[in-house]
């Protein structure tokens, strides 16, 4: 099984996030990612390689062309591993709400009680 490192050391490419990008709207052949990329069609079949082994990117054979496309349970693994920050914050959020309720309603700003405690 593919890891988060993994997943996420792939996409630390700005070339292989640009072929992501480019599979968003569907599968594209190999040509057509290098025609529409500023590397060469060698370079997109190795940057190809690096996002299937990474199980972001599945191939389909049609005819003689090889097409890509996004592997959406290789995604998952990066959704998971950033919705473990994500429901942290939200705890988190959720304790200083819960602290903020316990100091009382809220509704004196500092500079008010700051104002009543000097007279």
């Amino acid at each position: 099984m593919v890891t988060a490192d993994v997943v996420l050391d792939a996409l630390g490419n700005r070339t292989r996030r640009a072929i992501m990008d480019e599979l968003a709207d569907g599968p594209v052949a190999v040509g057509a990612l290098a025609d529409r990329l500023p590397v060469s069609r060698p370079a997109v079949s190795q940057h190809l390689r690096v996002l299937k082994d990474a199980e972001l990117v599945v191939e389909s054979v049609a005819g003689t062309r090889r097409l890509y496309r996004i592997n959406q349970s290789g995604l998952r693994i990066v959704h998971d591993y950033f919705d473990r920050f994500w429901e942290t914050t939200l705890d988190n959020f959720a304790i200083l709400a819960a602290t903020d309720a316990g100091k009382g309603t809220g509704d004196e700003s500092t500079a008010t009680r700051s104002a009543t405690t000097k007279q």
